[in-house]
C-alpha cells in the first residue's frame, strides 16, 4: 500500500503537523521538528510532545510513515572541524528530538565540501559524522537524500549514497530518500518504463532497495542533467506524469512515506488524489 503526503507546516507547534496532513488527505508527512533556518530550536515541550502523539493518532497516521527533516545549516562534510562539530552537535539534537516525539527516521542532506576539500574527502567526514550520530543516538534511522548537486553539495550520485550505507557502523539504522526532482537534475533518467526500469535497476545494484526509507515526489523546472534544484507541480515540468504512474505502480514503494514538496501547496490535496489515481 503507498503512503502518500506532503511536507506540511509544524507552525505554531509540531502538532499543527498532522493537523495540516490531514486537511490535505495525507497518509504520511514530512515536517521540521524546529525552525530549519535556525542553529538554535525551542525545546521540546512535555505538552508538545503528548499533543503531537495525541493529533498523530487522530490524523490515524503511523509514525513510521512520518518523514521528519533537519536543518538546511547542517553540513556534515564541512571542511572546518568548528563549523562542522557545530553542525555535528545541531544534527544530533535533530535525532533526538525525533526520538522525544516516537518518530523514527530523519532525512537529511549529505553535506557540502564548499570547494575546499576533494569530494572523497568530504564523503569520509560525512561518514564519519553519520557514525558519531549513531554512536550517541538510539532508534532513529538517518535518511540521507539523493541531491541535485547544485553548487558543492554531493548526494548526486548513487555511488555516493551507497559510500555512507556501506560504511556506516550500524546498517539498520541508515537509508535513503528519493527525490524525483534532484534524481532526474542529476542524470539519472526515468521518464519512460524502460528508462525507469534501467534507473531503478541501477539504484538496487550500487544502493538497494533495502535501504529506500522515502521518497519526495516532485516534478522538475530543469531538464536532465542541469544539476539545479528547482521543484514543480506534478505534470507541470520536464517529468511529466508518467514515472508518477510508475512509482505508484511500484511495489518497492510500498509502506514508506511519500512526501510531495511541489511549489504550489494549495494544490496538494489535489496531487495527493492525483497520485492515488494513478494506481492500476
Amino acid at each position: 500500500m503507498k503512503y502518500v503526503g506532503a511536507h506540511v507546516s509544524a507552525s505554531g507547534g509540531v502538532f499543527n503537523a498532522p493537523i495540516n496532513a490531514v486537511k490535505i488527505g495525507a497518509k504520511a508527512f514530512a515536517l521540521f521538528t524546529k525552525n530549519q533556518r535556525q542553529w538554535e530550536g525551542k525545546s521540546l515541550t512535555k505538552e508538545d510532545i503528548e499533543r503531537f502523539k495525541v493529533e498523530l493518532e487522530k490524523a490515524e497516521i503511523l509514525p513510521k510513515h512520518v518523514l521528519a527533516h533537519d536543518s538546511y545549516l547542517i553540513n556534515l562534510g564541512h571542511p572546518e572541524a568548528d563549523a562542522r562539530q557545530k553542525s555535528l552537535n545541531a544534527f544530533i539534537d535533530e535525532v533526538k528530538r525525533c526520538e522525544a516525539l516516537g518518530l523514527d527516521k530523519l532525512n537529511f542532506h549529505p553535506g557540502s565540501h564548499l570547494k575546499q576539500i576533494s569530494e572523497e574527502a568530504c564523503l569520509e567526514l560525512i561518514s564519519a559524522s553519520m557514525n558519531e550520530v549513531l554512536r550517541k543516538t538510539s532508534g532513529v534511522t538517518l535518511v540521507v537524500e539523493n541531491t541535485a548537486g547544485q553548487g558543492s553539495n554531493l548526494g548526486y550520485k548513487m555511488e555516493h549514497l551507497s559510500y555512507l550505507m556501506e560504511n556506516a557502523i550500524d546498517k539498520e539504522r541508515v537509508g535513503v530518500c528519493i527525490d524525483t526532482c534532484h534524481l532526474f537534475t542529476s542524470g539519472y533518467d526515468f521518464r519512460t518504463e524502460e528508462t525507469y526500469g534501467q534507473t531503478m535497476h541501477k539504484f538496487d545494484t550500487i544502493v538497494g532497495f533495502k535501504y529506500l526509507k522515502g521518497m519526495h515526489l516532485n516534478d522538475s523546472k530543469p531538464d536532465l542533467g542541469s544539476h539545479v534544484d528547482r521543484h514543480d507541480s506534478l505534470g507541470k515540468g520536464k517529468l511529466g506524469l508518467a514515472p508518477f504512474k510508475l512509482i505508484m505502480n511500484d511495489a518497492r514503494m510500498d509502506d514508506i512515506p511519500l512526501i510531495l514538496e511541489t511549489i504550489d501547496e494549495s494544490i496538494w490535496a489535489e496531487e495527493i488524489a492525483l497520485l492515488y489515481s494513478l494506481i492500476d
